[in-house]
């Protein structure tokens, strides 16, 4: 039995890229840099906050995504399925801090205002941390893996590329969309997508049993997820 199975894994590697091409487009009506992305998030707050949080929950979801894929490399080719797989989760987790960092500037914006808001940011901009030391994975983890999934025949040439274009997306914080933040998402679609359908397609069918489990589990996170938003 492998973590995560197939169901998981397959979800993942569709619903991630496609959170994350939702995120980008969602706020690509808005200049790249930080304080165009803070003006924007003041004069419409719920886009660029729904922006916001596709790109992050794709982020998050893609960790699944990956581990399934460098299962998948392992088969053929396990030294570059470890580094692969190490690389492009050190970078979601990455990401993932980046996110942290714009929420808190999104709060500053709704409480300080857009130009004091600015100013935070712009202060603490450059300040040395964690993962300012490990931001090359964010990029070039994609590039190993992709080197690995052609090498172990689990994406061709064409799907390979697309892979690992994924690494074009710029990173850091309060970064908006440009060209090669669609071609990157769109790539990483264009990669995983495809294998996610056919991995969902290969797990045994569901049964009733399975349905009737998964109903009042499904509800009770839910609970749980509402409960912890208050405190």
């Amino acid at each position: 039995m492998r973590f995560p199975n197939g169901w998981v894994g397959g979800t993942a590697l569709v619903a991630g890229p496609v959170l994350l091409v939702a995120g980008t487009l969602l706020r690509s009506p808005f200049h790249f840099f930080f304080p165009d992305q803070l003006r924007a998030v003041a004069e419409h707050p719920a886009l660029v906050r729904a922006a916001y949080t596709a790109f992050l929950a794709g982020t998050v979801v893609l960790w699944a995504a990956v581990a399934w894929l460098a299962h998948r490399i392992a088969e053929r080719r396990p030294g570059w399925a470890v580094w692969g797989g190490v690389l492009v989760t050190v970078g979601l987790f990455g990401r993932t801090f980046h996110a942290g960092v714009d929420q808190a500037a999104f709060n500053a914006t709704e409480h300080l205002g857009v130009d004091r808001a600015t100013d935070l940011v712009a202060q603490g901009y450059g300040e040395l941390h964690l993962f300012s030391y490990l931001s090359f994975t964010i990029m070039s983890g994609w590039f190993v893996l992709a080197v690995g999934a052609h090498r172990a025949d689990v994406l061709g040439v064409v799907r390979a590329v697309a892979l690992a274009s994924t690494g074009l997306l710029p990173l850091g914080v309060l970064k908006g969309t440009d060209v090669l933040s669609v071609i990157g998402t769109i790539g990483l679609c264009v990669a995983l997508v495809p294998l996610g359908i056919r991995t969902i397609r290969e797990q045994p069918r569901l049964t009733m049993r399975n349905v009737l489990t998964a109903v009042p589990v499904a509800v009770g996170l839910g609970l749980l997820a509402v409960l912890s938003t208050l405190g």
